[in-house]
């Protein structure tokens, strides 16, 4: 990717920027005087950056769709705490359904669960695995249908 980096939502405590400009690496920023700067950096901290750039774009959009946003009326908090808390049970069902799930993304080709934990859990588009992967976007997507459908079937069949 040349150019600049895709366009990720910034908060306060997250001022820089990552760019690829001509196959190097920068990061970019104002300084404390407000004046723009720009470093080269390597492709190995550029990697680094950008991981925890993402995880932290996860968690910012997980605190959107999930921390009320609104404010709770009385009505809501009385029918709230007459709601039962979740069962052990289902809590410990959960848990293992969930590790089972990764026991078999671990069993996936490595193509595969590679393309499935990008998409699925650091939120990568097919776009942005294609264009990092050096392919087109439809293998993307047939690797992932094809990873998903054995999982699938795999969960079916085990009930």
């Amino acid at each position: 990717m040349d150019g600049k980096h895709p366009k990720r939502r910034k908060d306060k405590y997250n001022p820089y920027k990552l760019v690829i400009h001509n196959g190097t690496y920068y990061i970019s920023f104002k300084d404390g005087q407000g004046v723009y700067q720009r470093i080269e950096i390597n492709k190995e901290l550029y990697t680094v950056m950008d991981s925890f750039e993402r995880e932290d774009l996860a968690y910012l959009n997980e605190v959107d769709r999930h921390i009320e946003q609104f404010e709770i009326t009385d009505e809501e908090i009385t029918m709230r705490s007459a709601e039962q808390p979740e069962l052990t049970e289902d809590i410990a069902l959960r848990n293992m359904r969930s590790e089972h799930l990764h026991q078999e993304l671990d069993k996936l080709p490595g193509v595969q669960r590679r393309r499935v934990i990008l998409h699925y859990f650091y939120g990568f588009t097919y776009e942005e695995i294609a264009k990092r992967e050096g392919c087109t976007v439809m293998p993307v997507k047939r690797s992932i249908d094809r990873a998903l459908k054995k999982i699938k079937s795999i969960f079916q069949n085990r009930g």
